[in-house]
């Protein structure tokens, strides 16, 4: 007898919305759990070749923290394209000029490097403040530790 493994087509999964306090949450702790969800790891009907995740809005994101020096020795680099046209900036620049942008890449770098986890990235609404728009959805609230 041959048992065939279930496989979830993304048509038949239920997304929910979730909203997580990001107040005094660790960068990369807060960031693998999102990715978890985003990419639905945490069903039990989880397929790597299709988006079975969740919605996720994350709020007050300049109030994460970094642990031991990071905050001033971790840097984050751009590239303009043209000659000598590296920019880069550490982590506590960064937090004040585009707090989104911390958690943001932190998340990115533990995702798919394809076009699923491009789909995946645009499910994770990130608002430095305490407000967001996306009430209509009614997200429900999750602690990560």
């Amino acid at each position: 007898m041959s048992e065939k493994s279930f496989m979830a087509s993304e048509p038949e999964v239920d997304k929910k919305w979730y909203l997580v306090d990001a107040t005094g949450l660790v960068v990369g702790r807060l960031a693998s759990e999102l990715a978890i969800r985003l990419r639905g790891k945490d069903k039990a009907i989880f397929t790597p070749h299709n988006d079975t995740g969740d919605f996720i809005v994350v709020i007050n994101a300049e109030k994460v923290v970094f642990t031991g020096r990071k905050l001033d020795n971790k840097l984050y680099h751009r590239y303009s394209g043209h000659i000598g046209g590296m920019k880069e900036i550490n982590a506590r620049g960064l937090l004040n000029k585009k707090p989104t942008e911390v958690l943001a890449h932190a998340v990115k770098g533990m995702l798919p490097k394809n076009s699923l986890g491009r789909r995946q990235l645009k499910k994770l609404k990130i608002y430095a403040g305490g407000d967001h728009p996306h009430s209509a959805q009614k997200p429900q609230k999750i602690d990560i530790l």
